[in-house]
């Protein structure tokens, strides 16, 4: 495998073999040689891509030899297009089978249900709805890409590695001999985005021409590449704790792991020489060598995030209101606010992020049923039925904790009473109906009393406004949907609820439980306040809220739900800051999440730890209704924890190139670290940048940054292409709360802007945490200060 460094010895015919075969047959390399659905899809099937019943074309797909590329056959020329003709299986969220999407259930019927799927891309990226020839055909191409989705989260940093730069080494081999000239060479260095220099690209193709003919074979070729990806940098990190430079003894490597804060017993430094030491005398005299330690750094092991953080590890037995929810805002839309479709496909991808609260806007719709849409607007309309079948396949898979569905509602009583049929008879058992208890409860219940349970958000019926209804009862018209149009209009006078009162059905209204709509009526009596009445904010009003009564909405939080939601005038969808408002303690934070950028990135990195179920569990001193906790106010007081973040950024690896259009382009990247956390805190900077260097750019800068409340900061790293004329590229970006830093020799995985995976792109950077001026001492330090007191 690439990456490596020099195997134990082989016989070189054999391993010309081995190469040769790898070679030949693609599905070897992936260890898939006998899956016979990876070898139907690499043969390629004729399909159909439908998109209405009026557009079908025949369409030729084929799984490249990459084993993790699909390519889709387009008649189109544009560039677009022709970046559109192949899609990484690492782009896809997932596949649905039969005909669940909007174009496929236009079709039920006239189309046989067991020859359809529809690949669901992250992203904006519209989603693929395919007809096979045969059900059998259909089922292999499920089963496949729902395998190689699983075959590569799964990979290691070195299989990606493998696989990357094999990827590139096809490419390159312009005439397909399995050889590479030193044009090739030069073609691949630029593809790879490194600028070498002609002297030394020549120099090393020269040492690696051992045959002497101008050209590398496949075993020469591999040689090349590991003289590329060699990491001197992680050399230097072994070299300063061997005592001769060519192996760690089991105590050096326990000593490397005191300094990383990890677990530096002799058993467990055992216990790695096993597992990532790949030489036979080393691992049998307790030795771990320089390519061992490279694999064991290059493994998830060496992860910046804790491994621990990736599995529910939180409390989950506390109130409802004790943690941040992950929320979505008008889930339904594929863009903006004004014009794009509405579809089921955005509910899945939430629901996949870990998303626990989504939002439905329902309205009247034709044949008495209600639909979904961004109303008095020219987004498209989907059922609200399918919605609901939507969510009641998806609302668990990520997660098993309860979801919330967010009812926005404009519907007549006729059509309310539909949709409280729709979700009795979809959700069944999972839609809570009735209290946990029949005993009044003090607090809402815990995420784990309602495993596996939806809750519905919405008004209820409320028995003092019940005598101005005459055929059923009346609830504030107050609602997220009405404060957006208001919005653009500060000066229209908020009515008397009670005169604008909207008809409720009793059958809707008995559907809520826990989390009952109404208006905010300021902080009196916080402690009086029914625990199931929650209100919504626009992100304005929850802003004036923190900056001018923060100690007072932290307790009002502490005990009640707030969910908040973006101004209306975000007509392109844009999102506002939610740091600010977690820093209120406020749960719900909805925002736009078909809307990549650094606000969803923090989103992302907020919900990363604790198993990405969706919940965290708030630091204590946003959980007491006596809090003094005051956001504006974090010089002293409760999470007050003075902290010294030190980030050395090392180097990079495998970056991508941001202009692919232009062959000779190369990245001059730099990398900012950024801090978000309260306004004390905030906080940026930033490498210099490094010239035409993509593949391995080393900087060794060291950034140090002041905190006061570490458990609210979150830490993103961001990579971008520097640009002297314009706005610089952004290439990759990582978020991770502070609480799941890791200390130490790290590798930070970084991802697109959709947040799927960027890679093999990664950070190699060094962590150092002092908090309250008491740094965590290293192994060596530890062992001086035990020996002076004794």
């Amino acid at each position: 495998m690439l990456g490596n460094g020099k195997s134990p010895a082989t016989n070189p015919k054999e391993q010309r073999r081995k190469v040769a075969e790898k070679t030949v047959d693609p599905s070897r390399r992936l260890g898939m040689q006998d899956n016979e659905d990876i070898r139907v899809m690499m043969q390629g099937s004729n399909m159909v891509k439908v998109r209405s019943s009026r557009w079908q074309k025949s369409r030729n797909l084929r799984l490249l030899e990459d084993g993790l590329t699909v390519w889709c056959e387009s008649t189109k020329s544009s560039r677009k297009a022709k970046a559109q003709q192949t899609f990484a299986v690492t782009e896809v969220e997932c596949v649905r089978e039969g005909c669940q999407s909007e174009a496929l259930r236009r079709l039920s019927g006239s189309v046989p249900e067991n020859q359809c799927f529809t690949v669901i891309f992250r992203g904006a990226r519209k989603s693929l709805d395919l007809l096979c020839p045969c059900e059998e055909e259909a089922q292999r191409w499920v089963r496949g890409l729902r395998t190689l989705k699983e075959h590569v989260a799964n990979m290691t940093q070195n299989e990606k590695l493998d696989h990357w730069i094999r990827g590139y080494l096809r490419r390159a081999d312009q005439n397909q001999d399995g050889k590479m000239s030193y044009d090739e060479v030069k073609r691949l260095l630029q593809m790879i985005n490194i600028d070498l220099s002609e002297q030394y690209a020549c120099c090393l193709f020269k040492r690696c021409d051992r045959s002497g003919d101008g050209r590398l074979d496949h075993i020469e070729i591999e040689e090349f590449c590991r003289e590329l990806l060699r990491r001197p940098e992680l050399d230097s990190v072994f070299r300063h704790y061997s005592s001769n430079g060519c192996v760690l003894a089991t105590a050096e490597l326990r000593d490397f792991l005191g300094d990383q804060g990890e677990d530096a017993s002799l058993n467990h430094a055992q216990s790695l020489i096993l597992t990532y030491e790949l030489n036979d005398w080393a691992q049998k005299n307790q030795f771990m060598t320089q390519n061992g330690f490279t694999m064991y750094m290059l493994s998830r092991e060496n992860d910046v995030v804790n491994p621990d953080h990736a599995r529910v590890y939180q409390d989950m037995s506390r109130p409802l209101a004790h943690y941040f929810i992950s929320s979505s805002h008008n889930t339904y839309l594929t863009k903006d606010q004004v014009t794009s479709a509405s579809s089921t496909e955005p509910y899945i991808r939430a629901l996949n992020q870990g998303c626990r609260c989504v939002e439905l806007d329902c309205w009247d719709g034709d044949k008495g049923e209600p639909v979904i849409y961004h109303g008095h607007t020219l987004t498209s309309k989907v059922p609200f039925k399918e919605v609901i079948e939507t969510i009641n396949q998806y609302a668990f898979k990520a997660s098993p904790y309860p979801l919330i569905l967010s009812l926005e509602n404009h519907c007549s009583v006729e059509q309310q009473a539909v949709m409280a049929k729709h979700l009795r008879t979809i959700l069944g058992s999972k839609l809570l109906t009735k209290p946990l208890s029949d005993r009044p409860q003090k607090d809402l219940p815990s995420p784990e009393e309602l495993k596996g349970r939806i809750l519905v958000k919405g008004k209820k019926q409320t028995p003092h406004l019940a005598q101005l209804g005459k055929n059923g009862s009346c609830a504030s018209f107050s609602s997220s949907s009405e404060d957006e149009l208001a919005g653009s209009n500060k000066n229209t006078p908020k009515k008397d609820p009670a005169k604008v009162c909207a008809k409720l059905s009793p059958e809707l209204s008995d559907l809520v439980v826990y989390c009952q709509s109404v208006p905010f009526r300021g902080f009196e009596n916080i402690t009086e306040k029914p625990p199931n009445e929650m209100s919504s904010f626009s992100e304005s009003d929850a802003l004036k809220l923190i900056k001018d009564s923060g100690k007072l909405f932290v307790r009002h939080n502490s005990r009640q739900l707030s969910r908040i939601y973006p101004s209306g005038q975000r007509l392109q969808s844009s999102n506002y800051d939610p740091q600010e408002m977690w820093n209120g303690g406020c749960q719900m934070v909805a925002l736009n999440f078909q809307t990549p950028g650094e606000q969803m990135d923090l989103n992302q990195g907020r919900f990363l730890p604790n198993g990405r179920c969706g919940y965290i569990l708030k630091p204590g001193f946003l959980c007491s209704p006596a809090s003094n906790f005051n956001p504006e106010i974090t010089g002293g007081g409760p999470g007050h924890i003075p902290t010294q973040l030190t980030i050395r950024i090392i180097s990079a690896q495998q970056l991508p190139k941001i202009n692919t259009e232009k062959a000779s382009s190369i990245v001059d990247p730099q990398v900012w670290v950024e801090i978000h956390g309260v306004d004390i805190d905030n906080a940026r900077d930033k490498t210099q940048r490094i010239d035409n260097n993509g593949f391995n750019p080393r900087w060794d800068c060291t950034l140090s940054f002041q905190l006061q409340v570490p458990e609210l900061a979150l830490v993103r790293f961001v990579v971008e292409d520097h640009d002297h004329t314009a706005k610089n590229d952004f290439v990759g970006q990582f978020t991770v709360p502070l609480t799941s830093l890791r200390t130490g020799y790290r590798h930070v995985h970084l991802l697109k802007a959709d947040g799927s995976s960027l890679s093999p792109a990664t950070l190699f950077i060094h962590v150092k945490v002092i908090r309250k001026g008491a740094p965590i001492k290293s192994v060596s330090e530890r062992m001086a200060m035990a020996k002076g007191k004794a």
